[in-house]
C-alpha cells in the first residue's frame, strides 16, 4: 500500500509519521513540498505517487488569527481539502481527513455525536466545516472525516507548550474556566487514525479524543502540577480562572465541545487513555522533542 501524508510538519502529521506501521511506502509532505491550496500541484503530486490512502493532516489551525484572515483559513481548510478530495477521486484513493470540535456551537450539555448538527461560531470552525462538506460531497464512502479536539504534542505550537513557557516566565497566568472539552494528545489521534486506515469499511464522520473532560483552566492546572512534579518549572506560578468575556479572545469558542467517541471506540475496539495520563506521557516526550 502507498500512503501520502499531508501536513507532516504539524502536530498530528508528525505523530502520524512517528506511529506509522510497516504497511508499505509512505510519502510524508509538508507545505514546502505539497501546497494543498494549489489544485495543480495536488493533482500532479497524487498522479505521480498514486497513493492508495491519503491522510490529510494539513490545515490552518490559528483560531484567533482566522478571524482576521478568514479567506486564508478557507483557502487551506476548505479549498485545500477540496483539492485533495478531487485528486483522491481521480486516482481512486481513500482519504482520511481531520476536522475539529469547533464545528459545533457549544450550547449542548452532553457530548456531541457525529450525527449532531454542526453550527460553528468562529471563522476557523466555519472553514473546517466547509472542508468536511467538500470531502463528503466528492468522495462519499471513500472518505472518513476524523473530528478531534484540543490537540497538543511535545512539539509545535499548542496549549501545553504555551502554558509551560508562561508558567516559567510569569508569577500569574490567566486561563479561561468556562469552556469544557477534552485535551487530546496528537499521539492518541495518530494511533486511532492508523487503526481506521486498516479498516477499509469505516467512512463518514468519526469522533476521536482522549478520555475524560476538562476546562482550559483544569487542563492548565494539571500541566502546572505535573510539570512541577517533573522538575520542569522553576517557579510555582499561580493560575487565575477567568470567564470567556474577561479573557476576550478575538474568536468565540464553544462553551462545551466534548465529542461522543463511543461509536468509533466500538468500531476500532480501542479505549483511549484518560487525558491526564496522556499529558504525563507527553511531558516525558519533551526531552526528545
Amino acid at each position: 500500500m502507498r500512503v501520502l501524508i499531508t501536513g507532516a510538519e504539524g502536530q498530528i502529521g508528525r505523530a502520524l509519521v512517528a506511529a506509522a506501521p510497516d504497511m508499505g511506502e509512505i510519502l510524508a509532505t509538508d507545505r514546502s513540498s505539497l501546497d494543498i491550496t494549489s489544485q495543480t500541484e495536488v493533482v500532479r503530486r497524487l498522479r505521480d505517487f498514486r497513493p492508495d490512502l491519503i491522510l490529510n493532516a494539513a490545515g490552518y489551525t490559528a483560531v484567533d488569527q482566522a478571524e482576521k484572515e478568514p479567506e486564508i483559513a478557507r483557502a487551506v481548510n476548505q479549498e485545500g481539502a477540496r483539492n485533495v478530495a478531487l485528486a483522491s477521486a481521480e486516482i481512486g484513493a481513500r482519504l482520511l481527513h481531520f476536522s475539529t470540535d469547533y464545528v459545533f456551537d457549544g450550547w449542548k450539555s452532553r457530548p456531541y455525536t457525529p450525527e449532531d448538527f454542526p453550527d460553528p461560531i468562529n471563522a476557523y470552525g466555519a472553514s473546517k466545516l466547509a472542508g468536511e462538506r467538500a470531502v463528503s460531497a466528492l468522495l462519499g464512502q471513500r472518505a472518513a472525516i476524523i473530528r478531534t479536539a484540543w490537540v497538543y504534542a511535545a512539539n509545535g505550537h499548542n496549549f501545553l507548550r504555551t502554558m509551560l513557557r508562561l508558567l516559567n516566565e510569569r508569577d500569574e497566568v490567566t486561563v479561561v474556566a468556562d469552556q469544557t472539552g477534552t485535551p487530546t494528545s496528537a499521539s492518541s489521534v495518530a494511533r486511532a487514525t492508523w487503526s481506521i486506515a486498516m479498516r477499509g469499511d469505516l467512512s463518514g464522520i468519526l469522533h476521536w479524543t482522549d478520555d475524560g473532560v476538562a476546562t482550559w483552566y483544569e487542563f492548565a492546572e494539571a500541566i502546572r502540577r505535573e510539570a512541577l512534579a517533573a522538575g520542569r518549572l522553576g517557579r510555582a506560578a499561580r493560575i487565575l480562572p477567568v470567564t470567556s468575556e474577561e479573557y476576550a479572545a478575538p474568536a468565540s469558542r464553544p462553551r462545551y465541545s466534548v465529542l461522543d467517541c463511543s461509536a468509533t471506540r466500538r468500531s476500532l475496539g480501542l479505549i483511549p487513555e484518560h487525558w491526564q495520563a496522556a499529558l504525563r506521557h507527553t511531558l516525558r516526550e519533551l526531552d526528545d522533542a
